[in-house]
């Protein structure tokens, strides 16, 4: 009887959250598994063509390159500029001051601030009135106006992630610095009484100190990037070379209207996602361990 109380209220706890997985997570994914290799309308079987088509489109393969370079400049700029400026914020009198103006684009819908810096990247054909901020200050100094955001494939890419790094660069700082503050003053006063200089102190010291939450910063940022999607949206809609696989997601499901194909960049983008995950999982093992 004991017994058969326990697994009662075992089931009464666990029921409820295996339910909401199972209606908002497992189905909704072996759903879109299936559908990805039906046709455009869902009601033929198409093998792998959808997959094909994927791997071989011209626009799919530009898709996957604006999102390696965008898993590599944006992943490094943030996290990179988070440790710098939580590190240099640390050492100036209006700590919090400077904290909250970097942490400040967060509060920023990411909509909002593609929009404001879709103003800033504005290209007027030269010889007419410049209404983009950059291209003002260019053309204050005697240069050219530039189309940041149509030149391709690396001055538009660029400038979107660095609308990127923009947004979450205070949100990495706030973690780096949390992790920066618990590390003992007395062990870098150790390191610089016993000869080590700024930089030994930074690598031998502050960066092993912080590796674990540098390693959970990179691997939020790494699945952020993988998924981008309101930046290039607002600001280009993946035009000029800047499509990117969530964006083409988007356009083959309410565009296009083509399901097959929507659901197998789907599936694509869930499966590039899940090493990220099983390589963060295993780290947090180890950790425990």
């Amino acid at each position: 009887m004991k017994l058969k109380n326990q697994k009662l209220w075992v089931a009464l706890f666990i029921g409820p959250a295996l339910f909401f997985i199972t209606v908002f997570l497992l189905y909704p994914s072996v759903h879109t598994m299936i559908i990805s290799f039906l046709g455009k309308r869902s009601e033929t079987f198409v093998g792998m063509k959808n997959y094909i088509y994927s791997f071989t489109s011209p626009t799919m393969l530009t898709a996957f390159r604006n999102n390696l370079m965008w898993l590599v400049f944006f992943t490094a700029g943030t996290v990179g500029m988070g440790l710098l400026m939580a590190i240099l914020a640390d050492k100036i009198k209006y700590e919090k001051l400077a904290k909250t103006i970097i942490f400040m684009p967060m509060a920023v819908s990411f909509v909002g601030a593609s929009v404001v810096w879709k103003f800033v990247y504005t290209y007027k054909p030269i010889f007419t009135n410049q209404i983009g901020l950059l291209n003002q200050v260019i053309v204050l100094f005697g240069g050219s106006p530039k189309g940041w955001l149509m030149k391709g494939p690396w001055m538009n890419n660029f400038s979107l992630i660095f609308v990127g790094i923009w947004i979450w660069t205070g949100f990495c700082m706030v973690l780096l610095s949390a992790a920066y503050k618990g590390i003992p003053r007395e062990l870098m006063e150790a390191g610089r009484v016993d000869g080590a200089n700024e930089w030994q102190v930074f690598t031998k010291i502050i960066i092993p100190s912080m590796k674990s939450t540098i390693a959970v910063v990179t691997t939020t940022m790494i699945i952020n990037v993988l998924k981008i999607f309101d930046i290039v949206y607002v600001m280009t809609n993946g035009n000029y070379g800047t499509e990117v696989i969530a964006n083409r997601m988007y356009k083959e499901m309410f565009q296009y209207r083509n399901y097959g194909r929507a659901s197998a960049i789907a599936v694509i983008l869930f499966l590039l996602i899940i090493p990220v995950i099983v390589m963060n999982i295993k780290r947090m093992k180890g950790e425990d361990s």
